[in-house]
């Protein structure tokens, strides 16, 4: 008979326990049960029965559970409320009802395939069995009712129960009276569960009763009732179809909830996952111009909050992070909400672009790592941020909110770590790559389809986890707005070749799972080919991918957006109202410069500067004359340079430095007797603590800086000068942290495992399994009995000896008990090959490689015996 996996019964002996089941698995399918479940090699297991000992723990079968898709995990639940074992026919029925389902039976294969993959099941498919830790989990309980909804079967219900109330039943139901409590027990399951008697006693209940039944027959099967119940719940209680729990509570049997609801364990089977639907399509060329004005405002945002950071960031809080305050403030100067302030300074956090530098009085800073990525062509900057946001396992759409202890949650604090966002993040982008080129899904049926495919997620955890699911999935679609990934909700073009392509063959082994890793410029993935199944798993096998497949993905999603984003302009126009225009961006050196030179007033598609008698003096304090900014301007303005601009550069050069100001606790001079004689007269200055010393020289109390800002908002401007009386330049002092990582992600779980340590774990398992089930013989002719399976072998010093170097010479394996230096005991397969100096060497089937071990730490060998 052909099983649910395509091959043969035939010749095939039933496995008793998990453990032979899976001793019976081919090596591919042991890799691929541990590319599933990456836990069960955290360490790699010593035997095959240590591995199924370990899958069957609650923590790693509720990891299991918890990444099932819909239908998979209501095949888990139909099983858990089966018969143990159960036949392929039963469960396909319990799926199904009485009516056939083409679509569950087509999908169930697949999903029992997953299931068994996943060592979730095991057995043939006349007797399929549930892990034990599975079925306690899923199966109906009092405490906790079962997902589909059912109660405890009729033995289970009427345990403890009085043999004199069991024959009341039996005798109200119409059947013959039994000798004992278990025949009377099976003579109610087997009413039950016959469709056709079941029918005739349900023909003859109270309209009322049917009522009380339909309102338990999908959940929860418990209800209350009083000392004395009303007469529809009576005939329901006297006839077994309501059997007691306790004094005030009854329940409906499994059987009896079975055949009300024509045999269907789930009310409503979903075996294809619901399709995402389309919400609005659009050209691909619109989509990818819209994304690439995106991708430049999201550099451009953070260009300008580092730059605002430019000469040191705000205070870190005690308990990390920002201030709310501080918060406020750097929304205000990147106008926006603070919201979105907090998600660029997560994103610039997460690309390692900005950190805290350390220090005693600790605050936030740009690292060296912006001064490099500020030279880098814009592409390769977008491309930096994209992938960072892609691995970030930090969530700034939590800021504001409250942790388990009540306490507001900061930006750049603490407990802001989600490890499920990046495989949330990466899902909803692949399913937007599945989509034609320029659509735009639905958001409502994006977040149903994620529901299907990760059902167990929340309820696991907890409702606060499904509803962190469901934010994850609102806050990707407009964090990639943001960034640049989608052009008015349609997956871009490059955003596309940063992830791979459609199909997943840039992902792990094709059940969503998706492997991340750290850095400013750089992300890991996994790899799978394989094809769909129709319950819309990904189906085949996985490998990892090295840096140059990472490397060829993020060089076309650059080549893509370089072309889509606007070219820098050398030039600006001045116009007569003391601004200038830059039409579009603006190359790195004129920005600066002009940043110097002038005030943003506004921002967007064209940045427009005023030049203002403040910015011309920040100008002429940074060291530049007044015909240096004179030939600056001519040489990059399109229009001719304004008159007024002219002027208004001579007539602050030409009182810039007129005034002196320097330490004395400071000092004012001035060649001019009668501009000292004004300040002096002036009541505004009478806070400065002003007096003469000299015709040309006043002193004040306040410090120079103070004196400064105080005579400059008198009008006047005064230039600060050194020691020796020369003009001090005074420029803005950046502030870098020291070399800073990118904080590393949180990962959710255990990293996914590479070819190469799923081929070493295999190998060690089945060689520890050798060495634990082989069949072995003593040493000497009176050597003690084998020791116990689990037991190292012990022999003498002479022994061990003779027999390491009879199987040298022989080139036959043996199994020894090994004690390391830190005096943990194996068990090894080898074959010697040498054995000199109190040394043997040879090959360690275990290690699948050559080894020397020391004589002295073999506890004892054992030859094995030939078949």
């Amino acid at each position: 008979m052909p099983d649910s996996r395509g091959g043969s019964q035939a010749g095939r002996t039933a496995p008793r326990t998990l453990a032979e089941a899976l001793r019976a698995r081919a090596d591919d399918e042991l890799a691929a049960l541990l590319r599933a479940r990456p836990d069960l090699l955290s360490p790699v297991p010593n035997d095959v029965t240590q591995l199924a000992t370990r899958a069957g723990t609650r923590a790693s079968v509720v990891r299991a559970l918890e990444r099932l898709d819909r239908f998979a995990l209501q095949t888990a639940e139909a099983l858990a409320v089966a018969s143990d074992p159960a036949p392929y026919g039963e469960l396909l029925g319990l799926l199904t009802g009485d009516e056939p389902v083409p679509e569950v039976a087509a999908a169930l294969p697949g999903a029992l395939a997953e299931l068994r993959r996943q060592a979730l099941v095991w057995g043939e498919d006349e007797r399929l069995r549930l892990v034990r830790t599975a079925r306690e989990l899923l199966a109906p309980q009092p405490t906790r009712p079962s997902p589909t909804g059912l109660g405890p079967t009729v033995a289970e219900a009427t345990a403890g129960m009085s043999p004199g109330r069991l024959q009341e039943i039996v005798a109200e139901a119409g059947l013959p009276a039994t000798h004992d409590p278990v025949s009377a027990v099976a003579a109610l399951t087997s009413l039950f569960t016959d469709r056709e008697r079941m029918a005739r006693l349900l023909d003859t209940a109270p309209s009322e009763a049917l009522s009380v039944l339909d309102r338990l027959v999908w959940g929860p099967p418990y209800g209350e009732v009083t000392a004395s119940p009303a007469p529809p719940v009576r005939w329901l209680r006297d006839r077994g179809l309501l059997l007691p729990t306790s004094p005030r509570t009854v329940v409906l049997p499994r059987e009896a909830a079975l055949h009300l609801r024509a045999g269907r364990a789930h009310r409503t089977p979903e075996p294809v996952p619901p399709a995402v639907v389309v919400a609005a399509e659009r050209r691909p060329q619109v989509v990818d111009s819209a994304a690439a004005g995106q991708a430049y405002t999201a550099l451009a945002t953070v260009e300008d909050l580092l730059k605002d950071w430019h000469e040191g960031g705000p205070a870190v809080l005690r308990a990390g992070g920002l201030s709310v305050r501080d918060l406020k403030r750097t929304a205000a100067a990147l106008d926006t909400t603070e919201p979105l302030a907090a998600f660029w300074l997560e994103l610039t956090y997460a690309a390692g672009l900005l950190a805290s530098d350390g220090e005693v009085d600790e605050r936030y800073a740009p690292t060296p790592a912006y001064d490099e990525w500020l030279e880098l062509p814009a592409a390769r900057r977008w491309a930096v941020l994209a992938t960072a946001w892609l691995a970030a396992t930090r969530t700034p759409g939590l800021v504001g909110g409250q942790d388990s202890k009540g306490r507001t949650l900061s930006a750049l604090g603490p407990e802001l770590d989600r490890s499920a966002a990046p495989e949330v993040r990466h899902r909803v982008l692949r399913l937007l790559a599945a989509l034609p080129d320029g659509a735009a899904p639905d958001p409502r049926s994006l977040q149903d389809r994620l529901r299907w495919e990760r059902p167990l997620r929340g309820d696991a955890l907890g409702t606060g986890a499904r509803d962190l699911r469901a934010r994850l999935t609102e806050w990707t679609l407009s964090e990639a707005e943001l960034l640049g990934f989608t052009g008015r909700g349609a997956l871009a073009a490059p955003a596309r070749a940063l992830l791979g392509g459609a199909d997943g063959a840039a992902d792990g082994s094709g059940t969503a799972d998706y492997g991340t890793g750290s850095g400013t410029a750089d992300y890991g993935t996994g790899s799978g080919t394989g094809a769909r199944t129709g319950t819309g798993r990904d189906t085949g096998t996985g490998r990892g991918t090295g840096g140059a497949g990472r490397d060829a993905r993020r060089a076309h999603a650059v080549a893509l957006l370089t072309p889509l984003l606007p070219e820098p302009l050398d030039h600006v126009l001045l116009q007569a109202d003391l601004t200038a225009v830059a039409p579009g961006p603006l190359e790195r050196p004129l920005a600066e410069a002009l940043s110097v030179l002038a005030d943003v007033e506004s921002k967007g598609g064209a940045t427009v500067y005023r030049f203002t008698p403040g910015s011309v003096r920040r100008a002429l304090d940074a060291g530049r004359s007044a015909s240096d900014l004179h030939a600056f301007l001519a040489a990059h303005s399109r229009t001719p340079v304004p008159q007024p601009l002219s002027y208004l550069i001579d007539d602050v050069a030409r009182r810039h430095g007129h005034l002196r100001v320097g330490a004395a606790s400071a000092y004012v001079r001035c060649d001019d007797e009668t501009v000292l004689g004004e300040i002096l007269a002036d009541r505004r200055s009478q806070g400065l603590g002003l007096r003469r010393l000299a015709p040309t020289v006043l002193a004040a109390r306040t410090d120079p800086a103070a004196l400064l800002e105080g005579l400059r908002s008198l009008g006047y401007a005064p230039a600060a000068e050194s020691a020796e009386g020369d003009v001090l330049i005074t420029r803005a002092h950046a502030r870098r942290t020291p070399p800073r990582t990118a904080p590393v992600p949180v990962p959710d779980g255990p990293p996914l495992p590479d070819r190469t340590l799923l081929g070493a774990a295999v190998k060690a398992i089945r060689a520890g399994d050798l060495a634990a089930t082989v069949e072995r013989r003593p040493a000497g002719a009176g050597a003690s009995a084998p020791p116990a399976d689990g037991e190292l072998p012990r022999t003498t010093a002479a022994e061990t000896l003779a027999t390491v170097q009879a199987a040298a010479l022989t080139g036959s394996a043996l199994w020894i008990g090994y004690v390391n230096a830190d005096g943990a005991a194996s068990q090894r397969v080898i074959a010697p090959v040498r054995v000199e100096g109190g040394f043997v060497t040879g090959y360690d089937h275990t290690a699948d490689e050559v080894r020397t071990y020391p004589l002295h730490r073999i506890t004892g060998v054992a030859e094995l015996v030939e078949d």
